[in-house]
């Protein structure tokens, strides 16, 4: 009986620690995804007037933009589902190895060892994708009902309504 305004009091404290918490850690993400976003794509102006210093473009530089363009992607999905797409990191991996081949190759132009072990990376890494692939598809997350969800859902509107 007299603990009872206790208990409401721990409950309304309990609930503004979880938003006050949820805010934080949601201003870190956005904070966090604008700074990785404006590193890539400064890394990748950076790459590109490099290449325009040089006056020509080799397949290692162009490797180098797919890369910049792959992280640019996995920043963007993580913005608008707040999941972490796996199967890119995986492509920007292959694509670094692949980068990382061509450019030994083109340098010692004596392929050996080091060239099979790098392409057995690769095909190592395209099985992943293949697993991850086939694991998402046959076993899809559950879809929580977080403030990004909610958002698309509070901005929808029926067919037919004006803005």
């Amino acid at each position: 009986m007299k603990t009872e305004w206790a208990e409401s009091l721990r409950q309304r404290m309990h609930g503004q620690a979880e938003s006050l918490g949820n805010l934080l850690v949601e201003a870190f993400h956005y904070l966090a995804l604008f700074a990785i976003g404006g590193a890539t794509s400064w890394a990748a102006l950076q790459a590109f007037a490099g290449m325009l210093d040089k006056g020509h473009v080799t397949v290692d530089d162009i490797l180098l933009l797919f890369i910049y363009l792959e992280l640019g992607a996995m920043v963007g999905i993580y913005f608008k589902t707040n999941h972490m797409p796996i199967r890119f990191l995986i492509y920007v991996a292959i694509t670094a190895l692949t980068r990382l081949m061509i450019g030994d190759i083109s340098h010692s132009h004596t392929p050996g060892w080091g060239e099979l072990i790098v392409s057995g990376a690769i095909l190592l890494l395209a099985v992943a994708n293949l697993v991850v692939r086939y694991a998402s598809s046959r076993f899809p997350a559950e879809q929580a009902d977080g403030p990004a969800r909610r958002r698309i859902q509070v901005s929808e509107k029926p067919s037919g309504e004006n803005a």
